[in-house]
């Protein structure tokens, strides 16, 4: 992330990830977050320079219940991307290849995230 304070209002705000643990990042004090997710660590969030260069989905929860995960997204604020190649439903859900279905957004940096259900 290029900013750390953003990165905080997201993943802890709008996602709701709780903190694991805080530290530098590079010269940055408090610039780096190690976030749980499914029991454990998840995601290491620090503020980076070249944060939002990647083009790649980065990261992606997978969940049991995909359409109750994309209405709190969305409720708190989350919106999500919508690629012209593939359908979308009225939530933004797509099918996936092989089956299941997948719905992608991104941070305030354009880093992209996938939340993937088998059904």
């Amino acid at each position: 992330m290029s900013d750390i304070r953003r990165a905080v209002e997201f993943y802890e705000g709008k996602l709701g990830l709780p903190v694991l643990r805080s530290g530098p990042s590079a010269h940055i004090a408090g610039g780096s977050r190690v976030y749980g997710s499914g029991g454990g660590p998840a995601l290491n969030v620090y503020q980076s320079v070249a944060g939002g260069k990647s083009s790649a989905t980065l990261a992606t929860w997978y969940v049991d219940d995909i359409d109750r995960i994309v209405d709190e997204l969305t409720s708190s604020g989350v919106e999500l991307v919508r690629y012209d190649q593939y359908e979308h439903d009225a939530k933004g859900i797509t099918p996936r290849a092989g089956g299941g279905r997948i719905a992608w957004f991104q941070d305030p940096d354009g880093n992209t995230f996938a939340i993937e259900a088998d059904t």
